[in-house]
Parts: C-alpha cells; sequence; structure tokens
C-alpha cells in the first residue's frame, strides 16, 4: 500500500461506508481524468462518459478494493483501458475545428499572437494522435499528468523499463517531426520510481 496517499484513505473509508468520501474522490481527479483522457481520445463528450464509467467501475469495485499503489494509479488504469477499448473502435474524430476558426475571425492585441499559439497546439496534437497509443499515453502520463514511471508502468500494466522506451521513443518521434519547439514543450526531468 502506498503510505500516505490520503487519496487511498478515502477509498478505504468509502468501502467501509462513508459515501462522501467517494464523493471527495470524485470532486479531486475527474477534472485531471478528464483532461487526460480528452488528450488520448481527442473527444470531449465521450472523454466525460469514460470519466463516469471509470468513476462508476470505482463505485462498484469498492468492496474488493485493496490498497496496492496510490489511488491515482488505480484509477488512471481503469481509465486506460476504458480509452484503449475506445481506440479500437474504427471511428475517428475532427479536432478543433471551430475553436481555430474562431481564433482566425479574432482581432485586436495579441490575436496573431493567439492564432500562432493555436496552430502549435493543435500541430502538437496531430503529431500526438500519430503516436502510438501506449507511446502516447506513457508521454502524457508522465509528462503532462507528472506520473512516476513506476506510476505509469503500473497504469499500462507494463514494466519500469517499458514505459522508459515508450516515453523516449514519443519524444524522438515528436522531435523529428517538429523540431526543438516540441523538445521544449514535452521535456521533463527524469521520473524514477515513485
Amino acid at each position: 500500500m502506498e503510505q500516505n496517499d490520503p487519496d487511498v484513505e478515502l477509498m478505504l473509508a468509502f468501502r467501509d461506508g462513508d459515501e462522501g468520501a467517494f464523493d471527495q474522490l470524485f470532486r479531486r481527479w475527474a477534472g485531471p481524468l478528464l483532461r487526460y483522457l480528452e488528450r488520448m481520445l481527442g473527444d470531449g463528450a465521450l472523454a466525460e462518459e469514460l470519466v463516469q464509467e471509470a468513476f462508476f467501475r470505482v463505485h462498484k469495485a469498492r468492496e474488493r478494493y485493496e490498497p496496492r499503489a496510490r489511488f491515482s494509479t488505480f484509477l488512471y488504469r481503469i481509465a486506460t483501458n476504458l480509452a484503449l477499448n475506445e481506440l479500437k473502435k474504427p471511428r475517428r474524430r475532427h479536432v478543433h475545428e471551430e475553436e481555430d476558426q474562431a481564433l482566425l475571425r479574432a482581432s485586436g492585441p495579441g490575436a496573431d499572437e493567439a492564432v500562432a499559439s493555436r496552430r502549435l497546439g493543435v500541430q502538437v496534437e496531430r503529431e500526438l494522435e500519430k503516436l502510438p497509443e501506449r507511446q502516447r499515453m506513457a508521454l502524457w502520463l508522465s509528462a503532462a499528468e507528472g506520473h512516476s514511471y513506476a506510476e505509469v508502468a503500473s497504469i499500462l500494466d507494463t514494466s519500469e523499463k517499458s514505459v522508459k522506451a515508450l516515453v523516449h521513443r514519443a519524444r524522438v518521434a515528436l522531435v523529428a517531426r517538429m523540431g526543438e519547439c516540441a523538445e521544449s514543450m514535452i521535456s521533463t526531468p527524469h521520473r524514477g520510481t515513485a
């Protein structure tokens, strides 16, 4: 069990019948989990559905819950499995086309910078989507969500060595496609074990 994880304590309290503890977990983790799933899926509505499904599964698993890792690792593993199942389905999605059009119509101070920044963001998102799913997830979980490589390994059900390789390959691919701007956007300090 992860020592001193207040979320594990909340989950244990929920397991023992404290419904308010579940509400606290939801309030604490729904936002970060939604951002992660939106990034993985590129579809906000689907990401919202999967957040609900992930918490439904946490709720269902309450009696069987045994703290073997941080609560966030447990939750992200459920969400990652749901996302992987969705990504296997044969549908694709549009990427922020309405937002791009609104920015292009904008005028006034800072509009050019906003448009350039948005275009770079869209380019990064498109390049991230081209990465293999596991590389994209490993990179996002470590660089954006701040999980250690050990936690990412647990979430993705693989070894820490494999996670290091996935993150490295993802970074190399993005830098090769986008140059130095991608390198500065995705560089993070080494993330060893938790």
